[in-house]
Parts: structure tokens; C-alpha cells; sequence
């Protein structure tokens, strides 16, 4: 792991912006519609940077963001695509309602005045390394300096916009992506650890959720047979596009009530987002409600991502949610689906890390790289971002047998 030492309305419109570095040509897009026609052949291993997924944030991307994509070119062709995301916590009422200690009254108050303009390489609605894609040809250096320069220039745009950006921020990487980053370029930049990403591995044995059922040891067993009893009464439906429109309120309702009860928050969807989303992705986005009587209670989204899962937001009634055990048949729910379905892995990024990790996903370390454009104050950025993520104390539970057992 390489680690570095510290040297340390948007209402305007963009068509594009290019600069030549090292031979590698950057152009910036506002919209899809200006996408170069192959830039999905890039993107055939990751949704996330499809033509189809981006137009979905051009359309419904939280109010306090705005998107730009980026075409890495190389005489004259592509050779690399990039999301970068300008995020304006000003905007937001609440960082989140659930703590309300003096720490956390600090470190709003920290990211407000300090913080609050982000521009991000990559998503910050996803876990994982959506950022960008690259030919192999094209080595990781002569991209990201290229990106920097990118950011650079999306900076100045917005500051003669009268938009000062804080921060600058390439995520998310596991451990081996981040060292790909032990550039010169990168050393003012502070490498910063978040919480994990759980990602669960679905046994290649496994033909079924009894195969993983009976994979769990007594005490997990159990707890999957109590919570599976507690269901009861419970009726899970997949929902067509048809039906997100209908429900959309309630939709909106329990998911906006999970949202505001999160640690912390820089963005809250819009309500047409899970409409959105259907229409674009289809079949590859996948909606599932809970109902009791035929009131919706309760809902979980999954994305189809190559040979993984991405669980994606969710919602629910917290009366129904306690006595049910709902947020926890719905981790079994996703699971036996990709089990059924064959797929290898499941995303369930960050949150409810405990709860996760006792229904079998395990923790995987995520790194980023964060700059101040502010000297002075970058000098300070250890202390600065360690008032920005939360900490998160939890407890990893392995729920499978033992070998001997």
C-alpha cells in the first residue's frame, strides 16, 4: 500500500472543455446527447458508466449535484471515458437527524464552511471504482493526470461561475487500485480510508438458499429462521414501471425515512429517481415492495452489474421494519436471488455494517485521494476529514460453519 506524505444555482452551461497532456487529449460533456457514439464499449463491464445509467443522472441526479463526463482521447480516439460529479452541500437542510452530538454539530459546521463544494472523479451515489475506464494501452498515470487536468479546468469554470470548489476527490478504490495512484501528481493529494465495502460471495456450490442456509452455523441458522417466521404476513412483489409511478409518494415517503435517519448524508434523491431508473435500465434495475394488507411497507432496489449484484436505496416503515425484522429478510431476499440467478457477488456497499456482515458479507477496504485548493488548509486535511466521515464502531460476525465443524 503506498502511502503518502502531506505536502499538504450552478445554472451555467458547458459544452466542452480539451487540453493536451502527454499526448492524451480530454474533452468534458454536459449532456449524453454528446457522448461519442462508442463510449458504451467501454463500459461493457460496468453499468455504472454506461450511456444508459449516465442519462439517468442528467435526468434525476440529487438537486445539489450536477454531472460531467469526460472523453479521454488519443489522436483522435477514444481511449478512455470518466464520471465527475460537483456536489453543493449548501443546498441541503440536514446532513442527516439521528446524531445530534457536539461532534457531529462540529463537523457540520466544518464541512459547511469548508467543504461544502466538492468535485468528485467518480460517483459519490455508488461504492466502488465507477469512476472512469481506460484501454489498456493507456496507462493509469497518463489518465489521471489527464483527469486532474480535467478537474482543474471544471474548477476554474465554476469559480468564474462564482462557485469556489473546496475539495477534489478521486474515489473509490480497493487497496490494489489505490496503489495505481503512487504518482507524483497525487503526492499533495491525502489518501484517506472510508468505511468498507460489503460484498458478499456467493459459494459457487451454492444452488440455492438452502445450500446457503445450510452453509450457516446453529446461531446464524437460527436467526435466519426467526426472522424468516417474524416475515409472516409479509407479501414481497416485484414491481413493474407501471407500479413505481403509482406508488411513487409512498416510495418516496419510506425512503426519504431512511435517508434522514442515516449518520450522514451529502444528497438526497429526487422523487422521479426510481422511475427514471427503470425506464433507462429496465430489466437490469430491479424493484421489489413489501406490502401488509396491501399497503406498501417496504421496499429494496437491485442493479444487474455483469456477475454482481449492486444493492442500491431502499425504504421501509420503521414500525413494520422493527416488528417484521424487514431490513433483515431483505438481505436474505437479495441473497437467495443471486444465488437463483447465478451470480457471484453482491455489492451491499456501505451502512449496516454489522447487520451485513452476520448474514455473510465480508468488509473490503476502500481508499481515496482528497485535495483542499486551499494551501493552507490542505496542510490540515488529516484533521479536516477526520470531522467529514464518521466513524463507524461495529462488530464483524463470521455466520458460517467452521471447517471442523
Amino acid at each position: 500500500m503506498c502511502h503518502y506524505t502531506l505536502l499538504i444555482n450552478f445554472d451555467f452551461n458547458i459544452n466542452y472543455s480539451a487540453v493536451l497532456t502527454d499526448s492524451i487529449l480530454f474533452k468534458i460533456y454536459n449532456n449524453t446527447s454528446q457522448l461519442p457514439e462508442n463510449w458504451n464499449n467501454f463500459a461493457s463491464e460496468n453499468t455504472f458508466l454506461t450511456v444508459a445509467y449516465l442519462s439517468i443522472l442528467e435526468q434525476s441526479a440529487p438537486q445539489n449535484m450536477r454531472c460531467h463526463f469526460i472523453g479521454l482521447f488519443k489522436s483522435n480516439q477514444l481511449v478512455g471515458i470518466a464520471l465527475a460529479q460537483f456536489l453543493n452541500a449548501n443546498h441541503l437542510e440536514s446532513f442527516g437527524e439521528r446524531d445530534r452530538c457536539y461532534k457531529t454539530k462540529i463537523r457540520n459546521f466544518i464541512f459547511k464552511n469548508f467543504a461544502s463544494h466538492v468535485l468528485f472523479i467518480g460517483n459519490n451515489m455508488l461504492t466502488g471504482q465507477n469512476a472512469f475506464a481506460i484501454l489498456p494501452e493507456i496507462t493509469i498515470e497518463a489518465a489521471t493526470k489527464s483527469l486532474q487536468q480535467a478537474a482543474k479546468t471544471l474548477t476554474l469554470q465554476y469559480k468564474e461561475n462564482g462557485i469556489p470548489i473546496h475539495l477534489i476527490t478521486f474515489k473509490d478504490f480497493s487497496e490494489s487500485e489505490s496503489r495505481q495512484f503512487c504518482l507524483p501528481d497525487f503526492k499533495k493529494y491525502f489518501l484517506f480510508s472510508i468505511q468498507p465495502n460489503m460484498v458478499f460471495a456467493c459459494h459457487e456450490n451454492w444452488k440455492s438458499d438452502v445450500d446457503y442456509t445450510n452453509a450457516l452455523s446453529k446461531k446464524y441458522r437460527d436467526q435466519y429462521k426467526r426472522a424468516r417466521k417474524k416475515a409472516l404476513g409479509v407479501e414481497k412483489r416485484k414491481l413493474h414501471l407501471d407500479e413505481i409511478i403509482a406508488y411513487e409518494e409512498t416510495i418516496y415517503e419510506l425512503y426519504l425515512h431512511v435517508a434522514k435517519n442515516a449518520p450522514f448524508n451529502t444528497f438526497f434523491l429526487e422523487k422521479n429517481h426510481f422511475r427514471v431508473f427503470k425506464e433507462k435500465l429496465k430489466d437490469q434495475f430491479l424493484f421489489y415492495g413489501y406490502f401488509m394488507e396491501k399497503k406498501l411497507v417496504g421496499f429494496n432496489t437491485l442493479i444487474k452489474n455483469g456477475n454482481g449484484l449492486d444493492t442500491y436505496f431502499l425504504g421501509y416503515d420503521e414500525s413494520i421494519q422493527r416488528d417484521k425484522m424487514l431490513y433483515l429478510n431483505m438481505l436474505y431476499d437479495m441473497i437467495a436471488y443471486a444465488i437463483h440467478k447465478g451470480f457471484k457477488e453482491i455489492i451491499f456497499a456501505r451502512t449496516a455494517l454489522e447487520i451485513k456482515s452476520s448474514v455473510g458479507a465480508k468488509p473490503v477496504k476502500m481508499y481515496g485521494f482528497i485535495n483542499h485548493t486551499n494551501i493552507l488548509l490542505n496542510l490540515f486535511m488529516p484533521i479536516i476529514f477526520s470531522y467529514l466521515e464518521p466513524e463507524s464502531v461495529w462488530q464483524q460476525r463470521n455466520p458460517f460453519k467452521l471447517p471442523t465443524d
